[in-house]
């Protein structure tokens, strides 16, 4: 395997040390990105088992050519985990923005990791928050650091001087894809001043090959948002028309590609709806701050978290046809969900519509419902004594009807002539 390399850069100000605080799916390969230009890491997470693995060389999630860089870098001495902040140059906050009832958003790990850094903050330091927010969020951080910090001066009291700097900096990258574009992809740097984003700008031209796009911080944190409302809006298009050409007996898979010969369409393709910590969530924070104005991107939220609904109902079509043709009863039939991920060849199931309808089906039917997961070895909570992890093989064998909910790489090898069953139900066209 090739593993990503860093080019050199010329830096104004040495950071010598910096912590990046949330070791998930952006922060670790973050903290590997920066540990790789030989910078000394300080990497915080609440999860002891996380910052155990890390500190033994290893990985707690799926990322290609992130296991090889956290290992060299730990061997090294460049990258250490610990679970709470420690004095560094510059913090980086990669914690998760999920969203309270009501699709509120909910920034209450954003506020924990600034309760645990204040005590270590020095003059001269950077915070830069890279988890997903609502606008107005990096002004709201640094109003509780300086509360929590009255001996120190911050940008929204002297922006000219301040102790220290704050800036947005929303990832922007692709699971399975992210140690790539984390160094290729521009960034949006939203300093809270001039100097905050000048700042920012240093710090990631440590390892950064994209541009540094200085502007805001309110306007990088609605640009994140607007990113991801976009897909989401053209995703909920693409579901949309799967729902209609169910009704007309067309194949939307072959209307979309006839379609996309447009030289002016590329629309996107259809599936059981819309997952990921990004574009399943980062609508809402427009929806809830602007209930009255964001109509369409609000109608494509309903659009694609209705999806999962209009699946399980195709299944139960599916299982009535079954039950029909072969006598047995409703305790005997077996169904198998294929791909629990949000997208493919990925471990990260977060708000993933594939454990949703997997769950819709396993609560709803009377028999067994199995799931096949390759990229997995466990079972999300929320399908814990529900279904059963299958191979790929003893599925394929075994089920009465067949579920394609995510179209992993090794779904789309499986030959034809080993599908024999007469009920599938295909959400992403893959055995069309």
């Amino acid at each position: 395997m090739t593993l990503t390399t860093f080019p050199s850069v010329n830096k104004h100000r040495a950071f010598e040390t910096i912590s990046v605080i949330g070791l998930g799916y952006i922060g670790l390969p973050t903290a590997a990105a920066f540990a790789s230009r030989q910078k000394k890491v300080i990497g915080v997470d609440i999860n002891q088992r996380a910052v155990d693995i890390i500190n033994r060389g290893g990985v707690h999630i799926v990322e290609p050519e992130l296991e090889e860089l956290v290992k060299k870098a730990v061997d090294e001495g460049f990258l250490e985990a610990v679970t709470a902040p420690r004095p560094a140059d510059a913090f980086l906050i990669a914690v998760p923005t999920p969203f309270k009832d009501g699709h509120q958003p909910d920034l209450d790990y954003v506020e924990q990791a600034v309760n645990a850094l204040a005590p270590v903050l020095k003059k001269g330091d950077l915070i830069i928050l890279e988890s997903t927010s609502p606008v107005g969020a990096t002004e709201q951080m640094a109003d509780w650091l300086a509360a929590l910090r009255p001996d120190l001066c911050f940008p929204q009291q002297d922006a000219a001087a301040p102790d220290v700097n704050i800036a947005y900096c929303p990832e922007r990258v692709l699971p399975g894809k992210v140690m790539v574009e984390l160094i290729k992809n521009d960034r949006v740097i939203g300093g809270m001043t001039r100097e905050c984003s000048a700042r920012a700008s240093e710090l990631y031209n440590i390892f950064l090959l994209g541009e540094c796009v200085v502007t805001n911080s309110r306007t990088a944190e609605m640009c994140k948002l607007t990113e991801n409302s976009f897909r989401d809006v053209n995703i909920a298009f693409a579901n949309e028309l799967s729902l209609i050409c169910d009704v007309q007996g067309i194949n939307v898979w072959e209307l979309i590609r006839l379609a996309n010969r447009h030289p002016r369409v590329n629309i996107l393709q259809p599936g059981p709806g819309v997952g990921g910590h990004c574009i399943a969530v980062d609508p809402w924070f427009i929806v809830s701050q602007h209930p009255s104005l964001a109509r369409l991107i609000h109608t494509a939220r309903v659009v694609n978290d209705a999806k999962p609904f209009w699946v399980v109902d195709k299944v139960k079509a599916a299982v009535a046809d079954c039950l029909a043709s072969t006598g047995l009863r409703a305790a005997e039939v077996k169904i198998a969900c294929f791909g629990l991920a949000f997208k493919p060849n990925i471990d990260d199931l977060r708000e993933s519509p594939a454990v949703h309808v997997a769950e819709l089906i396993a609560d709803w039917h009377a028999g067994e419902t199995w799931v096949v997961e390759p990229n997995v070895p466990h079972l999300p909570p929320a399908l814990e004594n529900k279904v059963k992890l299958q191979s790929l093989e003893f599925a394929l064998q075994q089920a009465d009807v067949l579920v394609m909910l995510v179209d992993h790489a090794v779904f789309k090898l499986i030959p034809g002539q080993q599908i024999k069953q007469d009920w599938i139900v295909d959400t992403k066209g893959v055995w069309r």
